[in-house]
């Protein structure tokens, strides 16, 4: 394996795109990072507060990466690699920023007078267990620095890569409140290999959730995205459920398809070149705005809970006890964005 330095110049104009002193620019040529280049940068802060923080079930998050390779084509953070001047299409797939600097960063912002110890979420922009998790590990610094403070915190993730970080993840718990989800919205094959052909598959995914669940920490299935017209029948609901259920989850949450600028034009071009069909039927659906109409949440929250009832789980939503991390809104372009969300 063999990393290929393509550019280390801290007074380039990428640097200062990237609100850093320097970056330098890799890629790797082994297959699964073939297309991709990595963007490493020293951030100047870690914890980020949340816009609209009130709406959500946390205030603070930590986002070690962006861009991400699940490339998921749905995937509402998009947007925010505008505000690198990329685009939301494939350089978000393939344009990944890694704050190297992220563990010892937040060891140095939880120690300070004044850090409240509150509940930090990660994986709510993109996934901190994304396959460059796999070459850089942020993610065991991060993990034993929120430990070693007692620091409570949630992660949600598509990646079975989690469970590297098992011992840590165990260890964590027993000091503070640690929350897990795992991303399952739907089990169909032939849906996920083209609409999140960078993650790993369902089954995995719900390992992931027994795997945890078999070690003392309880792990919750955000049911995200519902696809409607593709991902929301009857039967598929059921299988989907069923699924969740026997993993072992402690919760299901639904949440239906939202198409925010960036992501919407995304995903509206691979809809009409996977099914063309259904263009004017999204284009009714989401006609005033990001979300899917209330009826049709409605609609999808109670047919879930009630297959959550019938095999054995409880849903959960924002008012739980147990924090479920959910996607949170993205960070305006301006001054705060120079902390690399």
């Amino acid at each position: 394996m063999r990393w290929n330095n393509l550019a280390e110049n801290p007074t380039t104009g990428e640097a200062a795109l990237f609100g850093t002193d320097a970056v330098t620019t890799r890629t790797f040529d082994t297959p699964e990072f073939r297309g991709i280049t990595f963007h490493e940068v020293r951030a100047r802060s870690i914890l980020n507060r949340v816009p609209g923080a009130s709406r959500m079930p946390f205030e603070w998050t930590v986002n070690p990466y962006r861009g991400c390779t699940h490339a998921c084509v749905y995937c509402f953070a998009r947007k925010t690699h505008t505000y690198l001047d990329l685009d939301t299409g494939l350089d978000f797939d393939s344009q990944i920023v890694v704050k190297i600097n992220a563990p010892e960063l937040l060891r140095g912002q939880l120690a300070s007078a004044r850090w409240q110890g509150a509940h930090i979420a990660m994986g709510t922009n993109v996934d901190c267990y994304q396959r460059a998790e796999g070459r850089y590990r942020l993610m065991p610094g991060i993990i034993a620095a929120l430990r070693d403070r007692a620091n409570p915190f949630s992660i949600l993730t598509k990646g079975t890569l989690i469970l590297r970080d098992l011992d840590l993840l165990v260890q964590a718990a027993e000091v503070t409140d640690v929350g897990i989800s795992v991303s399952v919205g739907f089990t169909d094959q032939e849906l996920w290999r083209t609409v999140e052909p960078g993650t790993p598959s369902p089954e995995r995914r719900l390992d992931v959730v027994r795997t945890l669940t078999d070690h003392g920490i309880g792990c919750g299935v955000l049911m995200a995205p519902v696809v409607p017209f593709l991902g929301d029948s009857p039967d598929q609901l059921r299988a989907t459920v069923r699924a969740i259920a026997a993993s072992g989850a402690t919760s299901v949450t639904p949440l239906v398809l939202h198409l925010r600028p960036g992501a919407r034009e995304w995903f509206m071009a691979w809809l009409a070149k996977h099914h063309p069909h259904l263009v004017r039927r999204y284009e009714r659906l989401y006609a005033e705005g990001a979300y899917a109409p209330k009826w049709y949440q409605r609609r999808i929250t109670r047919q879930v809970h009630e297959l959550a009832t019938e095999f054995g789980i409880g849903p959960s939503g924002p008012g739980a006890r147990r924090r479920v991390p959910v996607p949170a809104e993205p960070e305006p372009p301006g001054p705060t964005q120079l902390t690399l969300l």
